[in-house]
């Protein structure tokens, strides 16, 4: 991780977006099929929601759509029989070879690559795929394309492959895509371009800095800062207590971040799950939930505790009336990049931008150290922003990220270290939440970026021991799985380490990018230090 010092603050005029302020550009398979899509889904033909959404009408929607209504009504119909002439599924979910008999984990790793990378794109408009320019790297089974934040840990592998040149094309891809729609969507689909993920882009150009040089890295700057423009869309017009779409302005004046989806609707890769959940609500209800499952989608841990009022009861979710600890971290940390590389660049105005961005992460880190830490119990928690009330009932491990895009203070850091070992340390690593739920984002599982985080954030604070400690756990899991059945897969049960990880809408999936760039990454360092 790069060490940059931070944000400007919008000062342009903003027009408040009450209503889809993100367009659908292209072949959007929930709006384009309309009933045949709603049909489809809820007569479970396909065993995964998110197979209809990729896969391809073999006519044009409209007319498709009109065949439909035309003739589901006659004698004899029958909705499979119409599917399967009219609808071609994706291909399956790639299958990644066992090769444990011939190589190592580490070799395996570096093997996958180029099984997982995909090739530029090519304009389809029967397709939801949002074409990129450039190769880049899937995460892996049934994640066909390229998705956000699972990026910056896979191309921490990719770096120590010596593969610098695909961590730059990636890079140039999310680039163009804040340059095309706007801000770097959840994956490149057009289903997904109402809510982003984890703004890891600005922590990419700074380790692809690292491992090439600034000057390389510099290239990207307009885009991190169109994607801060996103994130803080309609922060000038705030009054103190309120919020719009990813804003939030405290009740002391202070701006923080949420997460947000500007589609108040069913999911469209997960349209069955949330149609039915949402069922079992009144309908005025139902738009709330969709927006917090949304919400939930667009922070990567869909789902969890972490964001359920009730545990237990996942209609509960409380997620756009959150300040998420984390992801207030990484808006520092872009904030901090962008005044760096508005410095190196020492242009006409850079100094001044620079400034501007250096205080308002000054002023944010001021206000999520004051808002989320818990001094009694030594840790950070996500905050409720209307009333400013810790979720201190639910302590989860992004309290990690402070301390790994160096927030927190050195007392801080220590008693956060120590809660970790203490609370959150189990026999395979750092396990997500105290809560078994059976969501896949609580207990028992542990999941690859979590662990680089928090490894590498209690190192920064002094704490190398517990980092190499939680190093050699998380790597004998990967190991052990990976002896047992040549996988690397993208979660782990970290409690007993006899079982598979499970929970959440689908199996555990093999491949799997962020899994493999985190142990390349730490089996590497352990080699070195």
């Amino acid at each position: 991780m790069i060490a940059l010092p931070a944000c400007r603050t919008v000062t342009k005029t903003t027009v408040e977006i009450t209503q889809n302020p993100t367009p659908i550009i292209g072949y959007d398979p929930a709006r384009d099929l309309g009933p045949l899509f709603h049909d489809i889904q809820l007569a479970r033909l396909f065993a995964d929601s998110k197979t209809l959404v990729d896969a391809r009408p073999l006519e044009a929607p409209a007319a498709l759509t009109a065949r439909y209504a035309a003739e589901r009504g006659a004698p004899g119909f029958d909705l499979t029989t119409f599917v399967n002439r009219w609808i071609m599924p994706p291909p399956p979910a790639g299958l990644v070879p066992a090769t444990v008999a011939l190589t190592g984990m580490e070799q395996h790793i570096r093997d996958l690559w180029p099984l997982l990378t995909r090739a530029a794109d090519t304009s389809d408009s029967g397709s939801p795929l949002l074409p990129l320019p450039k190769p880049y790297v899937v995460p892996g089974g049934r994640f066909r394309e390229v998705y956000y934040w699972d990026s910056y840990f896979t191309m921490l592998g990719l770096v120590e492959s010596g593969r610098t040149d695909l961590v730059g094309n990636m890079l140039d891809n999310f680039a163009h895509l804040v340059t095309t729609v706007g801000h770097i969507p959840n994956a490149n689909r057009t289903y997904y371009l109402s809510r982003s993920q984890p703004p890891y882009f600005a922590a990419m150009v700074g380790l692809y800095a690292t491992a090439t040089d600034t000057t390389k890295a510099l290239q990207y700057l307009e885009a991190m800062e169109a994607e801060h423009d996103f994130w803080m869309d309609g922060a000038a017009k705030l009054a103190p207590g309120t919020a719009n779409r990813r804003v939030v302005r405290m009740r002391d004046g202070a701006l923080l971040n949420r997460f947000y989806d500007d589609r108040p609707e069913p999911r469209p890769e997960s349209y069955r799950e949330d149609f039915e959940l949402g069922t079992t609500l009144p309908e005025a209800k139902r738009e709330a939930l969709y927006r917090n499952i949304r919400a939930a989608a667009e922070s990567g841990w869909d789902f969890s505790s972490r964001w359920m009022r009730d545990t237990t009861d996942l209609r509960t979710l409380e997620t756009i009336d959150l300040v998420p600890v984390d992801l207030n971290s990484l808006m520092y940390h872009m904030e901090r990049t962008i005044a760096a590389f508005r410095t190196f660049r020492k242009g006409v105005g850079d100094a001044a931008v620079a400034a501007t961005f250096t205080a308002a992460a000054d002023a944010r880190r001021a206000a999520l150290l004051g808002a989320a830490w818990d001094a009694r119990s030594g840790f950070f928690y996500d905050v409720r922003w209307r009333s400013g009330a810790r979720v201190t009932d639910r302590p989860t491990m992004a309290a990690a990220a402070p301390l790994f895009f160096g927030l927190a203070t050195a007392e801080q850091g220590r008693a956060v270290a120590a809660r970790l070992e203490r609370d959150f340390l189990r026999p395979g690593g750092f396990v997500t939440t105290l809560v078994r739920s059976g969501q896949q984002w609580d207990a028992p599982n542990g999941w690859p970026p979590l662990q680089w985080i928090a490894m590498e954030g209690v190192r920064r604070y002094g704490r190398a021991d517990l980092a190499d400690l939680a190093r050699d756990r998380w790597l004998a899991v990967n190991r052990r799985t990976y002896a047992a059945t040549g996988k690397m897969t993208e979660k782990y049960d970290v409690v007993d380490l006899t079982r598979p990880a499970g929970g959440g809408e689908y199996p555990t999936q093999d491949g799997f990018g962020w899994t493999n760039g985190v142990a390349l990454a730490l089996a590497t360092m352990g080699s070195v230090r």
